[in-house]
């Protein structure tokens, strides 16, 4: 049968396409930006027509309400990753969560450990070969379009097509729906003073040919914005934001000395303003891959002259980095922090840098600071990066080494960085905790 009759024959309305999710039921999102509005709302309100539907995805940027306590009898949320709009969930007791590393999750998908019956996903319109893109999302989604029983897609003549692992026939589609309107949008943030200070102590240990992994976010771009006299930078990262093409043209990067993939960008998800999303249409230095190739730790070692940079909570006297808790309640989940500090500590050419830069302090709505170096990790929260594979940590107010150091002099270094409103307060807990002068 030519693409173009599989195509017609399975276009219809969203009502309809939600129609093919039986009660029972585990229904995955695609990622992120991936995920397909019109679907997921659609699913929402023809809860009538199922029980015992498990919803699952890592971050989203929709509504979530089938997160909500009061669709809890119709669907469960069991999230590899929490999000504004899920995270209540987890702490009403009425949502799941599940550790994972987000390089594993395709290996998951494929040996059934995650078992999905349905992906929802967004799509590119079909081009002359029937062919759509996934354009904003490689990381799990294209396992899931493999693994699923069902794929329902949202086709947006706005999805751009990018490079990679990222092209689905028609043929491997179940149903479409066709809709037009701007993707998710996260708009750069406000960088400060603090964050402007972690960026350039951040790019003090990035050299002219590193290869860069960042998120999103003002930290990450303050760093970007220190590096526009640098040469030779690459990129290789989980994510990219609109900070990369603000450096790209400013001809920092052209991803020259990467060891792999030399000329590329190579990410697994985008997650940005309408700027990026036209910068890596069609572009052929980008590249979206799966996250089971881009963040393992064996690839990641391949890489020259690597730094990582990413973000956390808390970091105790010991090196001990807290990223997606506070205290009991899950805030996020490990992403892929752990494995690019762990494929840092591997690289092949013995210079791989692992940073965490974070503000010092968190400052809340009524003004109330909370140190965010402490000598204890808070009550009930979970170790995102262990006191092994700590590296370097930066705030505002310097850089503290981890590696090689032993637990009292970690203490000294990450006390000489914490902010000087609890310098002496912390000083006397080191006194305390390790029966030694400070």
């Amino acid at each position: 049968m030519d693409w173009k009759e599989i195509y017609e024959s399975r276009k219809c309305s969203a009502d309809e396409a939600v129609k093919k999710i039986q009660s029972g039921d585990r229904v995955l999102f695609a990622h992120a930006v991936a995920e397909p509005q019109i679907l997921v709302d659609a699913m929402v309100a023809n809860k009538d027509l199922y029980k015992d539907i498990t919803v699952s995805h890592m971050v989203t940027l929709g509504k979530g309400e089938y997160s909500l306590p009061e669709n809890h009898d119709v669907f469960t949320f069991e999230g590899w990753f929490t999000s504004p709009s899920t995270r209540k969930s987890i702490s009403q007791g009425h949502g799941e969560f599940v550790p994972v590393f987000f390089h594993e999750v395709p290996s998951y998908l494929r040996r059934g450990i995650f078992h999905e019956d349905v992906l929802l996903v967004s799509v590119s319109e079909p081009d002359e070969h029937g062919f759509c893109n996934v354009g904003v999302s490689s990381d799990y989604t294209m396992q899931a379009i493999k693994s699923c029983r069902t794929v329902l897609a949202e086709v947006n003549d706005q999805v751009p097509v990018v490079f990679g692992d990222t092209f689905v026939h028609v043929s491997e589609i179940d149903a479409f729906v066709e809709n037009s309107h701007p993707l998710y949008e996260s708009k750069p943030a406000k960088i400060g003073p603090v964050e402007e200070a972690i960026g350039k102590n951040c790019a003090s240990l990035i050299e002219d040919g590193s290869t860069l992994q960042l998120g999103i976010g003002a930290i990450p771009d303050a760093v970007l914005s220190q590096l526009g006299e640098k040469k030779h930078l690459g990129i290789h990262s989980e994510m990219i934001a609109d900070g990369v093409v603000d450096l790209y043209e400013k001809g920092a990067i052209d991803c020259s000395q990467k060891g792999i993939d030399e000329g590329k960008m190579v990410v697994t998800f985008l997650m940005g303003t309408k700027k990026l999303y036209d910068f890596c249409n069609k572009n052929p230095m980008v590249e979206l891959r799966p996250v089971d190739y881009v963040n393992h730790p064996e690839t990641v070692a391949k890489l020259k002259n690597l730094v990582c940079i990413n973000a956390c909570v808390q970091v105790d006297f010991m090196g001990q980095i807290v990223s997606e808790c506070i205290g009991t309640n899950q805030i996020s989940g490990v992403g892929g922090q752990v494995d690019f500090v762990r494929g840092a500590a591997m690289s092949h050419d013995g210079k791989g840098k692992a940073i965490i830069a974070m503000p010092s302090v968190t400052i809340k709505k009524d003004g109330t600071k909370i140190s965010k170096i402490v000598p204890y990790i808070d009550h009930g929260a979970a170790v995102t990066t262990s006191r092994c594979d700590a590296d370097y940590i930066i705030t505002e107010y310097g850089i503290a080494e981890m590696k090689g150091r032993t637990l009292k002099d970690r203490a000294r270094q990450l006390i000489n960085i914490a902010h000087p409103d609890f310098r002496d307060e912390l000083k006397e807990q080191f006194v305390e905790r390790f029966k030694d002068e400070f």
